[in-house]
């Protein structure tokens, strides 16, 4: 059986390979990496029957285009509303399909969402370190040689299997999120910022800048005030983290996160929202809602349950017919007869 391989084409920047991320290694300064959106980039793997944590495309707005060499691949993507396309042909932005060798899928930026994840039928073959394939590309290690996707590259695919004979919907309504509200759960530093301050926090409306990445999102706004400055001692930075600096604006810190930090935090996004404020475009505004640690939990265990069992496939119905599909049909096939 020849190697099936996925190849770039073309690439904007800051695609990378991510699993689950690199986990147990903080105590040495390596931070898990791992995707931004860790609930869109499970339904894309399940959707294809893979473990949830397996390696996977995270594609930032930038986009990608790729193509299949030698022989037919599966694929699911989930994740933000980007704009996908089969040869042409428009694609759900979360969807299953086969892709072919001589054809092109190309990803582009959409109306919402900044992450998109494409999974594979097979496991992409690139080596673990430190027990993961997370791409972490500031420390230039895991994924495919320690760097972001560019043109040319090939990612080999082991076990490749097809997908399903026609483009598919993913039955996923959990991928629905709403970024205007995220949850937080306070500390481990709310002590540095008086009662005021907190409420400010939480009732004040957040923008997204144009500034963030994988390390950390900035928000724009009415700035905070300290009431016990703005140093503490370092101490371990948990993703999701709220650093509030001198500057008063607060930084969420994500998947690319520091291992230390010595500004206070007010507070830490619960797992479960970190990928509804990772896919937050700059301009988004949004607030913050305080919840108690059961909450979060609760929160928790209905993700793992909503991805406990198979994610449905449906093949797909079009309801808009543009210009460029109905070409690359071949419709008109001979002369028709008016009078018939």
């Amino acid at each position: 059986m020849s190697p099936v391989f996925l190849s770039v084409l073309a690439a904007g920047q800051g695609a990378t390979l991510q699993d689950h991320g690199r986990h147990g290694w903080l105590r040495y300064g390596i931070t898990a990496a791992g995707p931004m959106d860790p609930l869109a980039h499970a339904t894309a793997n399940r959707a294809l029957g893979n473990p949830a944590s397996a390696t996977a495309l995270e594609i930032p707005l930038g986009g990608i285009e790729l193509t299949a060499e030698g022989g037919p691949l599966g694929l699911a993507l989930a994740g933000g509303a980007f704009r996908i396309a089969l040869d042409g042909n428009p694609v759900p932005p979360a969807a299953a399909l086969t892709l072919r060798p001589g054809e092109s899928l190309t990803v582009r930026a959409g109306h919402a969402g900044a992450w998109l994840y494409l999974a594979v039928a097979g496991r992409i073959d690139v080596p673990a370190m430190l027990g993961s394939t997370a791409t972490h590309t500031r420390s230039g290690f895991g994924g495919f040689r320690g760097r972001a996707l560019q043109a040319g590259d090939r990612l080999p695919v082991a076990n490749a299997q097809p997908g399903p004979g026609e483009v598919c919907t993913l039955a996923a309504p959990w991928l629905d999120r709403d970024p205007g509200e995220i949850r937080v759960v306070l500390g481990p530093q709310d002590d540095y910022f008086s009662q005021d301050q907190i409420a400010a926090f939480l009732e004040r409306p957040w923008t997204v800048t144009a500034k963030g990445d994988r390390m950390a999102c900035f928000l724009d706004g009415t700035p905070l005030t300290h009431a016990k400055g703005y140093n503490i001692v370092s101490d371990g930075i948990a993703i999701g983290a709220i650093q509030v600096p001198g500057e008063g604006w607060p930084i969420v810190l994500m998947a690319d996160r520091q291992s230390t930090g010595g500004y206070p935090k007010i507070a830490t996004v619960i797992g479960p929202d970190l990928g509804r404020l990772a896919q937050a475009q700059p301009g988004t505004r949004l607030r913050f809602a305080a919840v108690g640690v059961a909450r979060a939990v609760a929160a928790r265990r209905a993700e793992a349950e909503a991805l406990a069992g198979p994610i449905a496939l449906d093949p797909l119905v079009r309801t808009d017919f543009p210009s460029e599909f109905l070409l690359g049909r071949n419709l008109v096939g001979g002369v028709v007869d008016g009078r018939v």
